[in-house]
């Protein structure tokens, strides 16, 4: 039996792309299709490159995905996360095309379940700050030698230890009084708060710490409460904060004096090493000992200058009566000179002043011929302006044409005020004005003659 398979040579084909152009087109439909978005999961394969990149897989009890954070992101992290930290990512859906791999793009990480009190923590930052509690004006410097220094914590916790060891080590002169409260827990916040009070009202301390070993968001919130950021704030002593690690910020920290990344490095910006002490005391006395004894040569230097300078009474008579004589004779060559050198010059400008004086009298007569040629030149002006005048007077006259109308001439007009010129202008029973010497004279046109061999006639009624 025979099969026959249709031909499909001649059918078009269909568009061939590539995988690249594959992945992506399925990319760009993904980052398209899911904005950014928060994520949870758990941390797995957690991978920190050599670039800064971070690398690892987010999972639930049910699936998976893989995870990039570039270190452009991560930097501002706050924390690196580890092997099954349960946390929150803010990612963009795309797809890694040179593999081909569906991930995601983390823009931000937070851990799981800390997203509305980090809200509430930036929330009352704000409120506090607006209110003016973290102004850098308003905070203290710390005493740079202090005596005994305040510590408010757990009396059973790391941190106490801490602080403990690192006074002794550095300056174990410094006496310290422990406020204790509990640092973890819902009545923590009110005993924190109460112990900052009392330590104040004591003033028993020139410095105090409060501070607590690190741990999470939840574990540090009673130094995020508003009274103890009060109680921080309105201290009577210096305040340094000291609570859990270095990426650790609570808002005591932004109302205390000084903030320390650990409690550790609260007690050693609390007191200044014994080491500093003796080595500054050390110093002033080499300081004392020099500047004595430059007071004691200077003194002596001074006694043999006075005693060099000593004369008898009479000595010293002579020696101003000199003196006085001197002054006298420089005082009248002073008086003397100046009087002599002004006479001088004053002869100078006078010998000038009349070598330089202009002739008066001279410019005085040339100024006197002068005003009578431009007297005279003024007067043959006018009389020349005046016979033309009377010149043109005289055409004006013998162009009036009062005059020819004297000689029994007149002037016809119109009714439009127009002079008639021609016969053409006039029509039968027209009105026109006729202008004598003595007066005019309104007549009616009763005919109008054509111009005859050169001429022509009207004939009024």
């Amino acid at each position: 039996m025979n099969t026959f398979l249709p031909d499909d040579s001649n059918k078009p084909q269909a568009d061939v792309i590539s995988v690249s152009a594959l992945n992506q087109a399925v990319s760009r439909l993904l980052e398209r299709s899911f904005p950014l978005t928060w994520i949870s999961g758990e941390i797995s394969n957690f991978t920190r490159a050599s670039s800064g990149h971070w690398y690892f897989t987010l999972k639930d009890d049910a699936a998976q995905v893989r995870a990039v954070m570039f270190r452009g992101r991560a930097q501002y992290a706050g924390f690196v996360p580890r092997e099954g930290d349960k946390v929150e990512v803010r990612a963009l859906v795309t797809l890694y095309g040179p593999r081909g791999d569906y991930q995601i793009n983390v823009e931000a990480i937070r851990r799981a379940g800390v997203g509305a009190l980090f809200e509430a923590f930036l929330r009352m930052k704000e409120r506090l700050g607006a209110a003016g509690l973290f102004d850098q004006d308003r905070k203290r410097a710390v005493p740079l030698f202090a005596r005994t220094v305040g510590v408010v914590t757990s009396p059973t916790g790391a941190a106490l230890r801490d602080v403990l060891t690192a006074l002794k080590r550095r300056a174990p002169h410094v006496r310290v009084v422990l406020y204790p409260t509990l640092v973890q827990g819902q009545q923590a916040p009110g005993q924190i708060a109460a112990a900052i009070n009392t330590a104040s009202a004591r003033a028993e301390c020139e410095v105090l710490i409060v501070c607590r070993g690190g741990g999470s968001i939840e574990d540090l919130w009673a130094f995020n409460d508003e009274a103890v950021a009060y109680a921080v704030a309105n201290s009577n002593v210096p305040v340094i904060c000291g609570i859990g690690h270095e990426t650790d910020f609570t808002i005591a920290d932004f109302a205390a004096d000084l903030r320390a990344a650990t409690p550790t490095a609260a007690a050693e910006l609390a007191a200044t090493p014994r080491a500093d002490w003796l080595a500054s005391l050390r110093a002033d006395a080499n300081d004392l000992r020099r500047a004595m004894q430059r007071a004691l040569g200077d003194a002596a230097q001074t006694l043999d200058g006075y005693t060099r300078r000593l004369l008898s009474p009479t000595a010293q008579i002579a020696q101003q009566r000199s003196k006085l004589q001197a002054h006298a004779t420089a005082l009248t060559h002073a008086n003397r000179a100046p009087l002599a050198y002004a006479r001088v010059s004053f002869d100078k400008l006078q010998s000038r002043w009349s070598a330089l004086r202009p002739d008066v009298r001279a410019l005085r007569m040339q100024v006197e011929g002068l005003q009578r040629r431009a007297a005279l030149s003024i007067a043959n002006g006018h009389a020349q302006k005046r016979d033309a005048l009377n010149a043109l007077a005289a055409q004006l006259e013998m162009l009036n044409p009062q005059r020819t109308l004297e000689r029994g001439y007149a002037i016809v007009t119109g009714q439009d005020g127009a002079i008639v010129r021609a016969p053409s202008q006039l029509h039968a029973r027209d009105s026109v004005t006729v202008r004598l010497a003595e007066g005019s004279a309104e007549i009616e046109i009763a005919d109008v003659k054509p111009a005859s061999g050169g001429t022509g006639g009207l004939r009024s009624r």
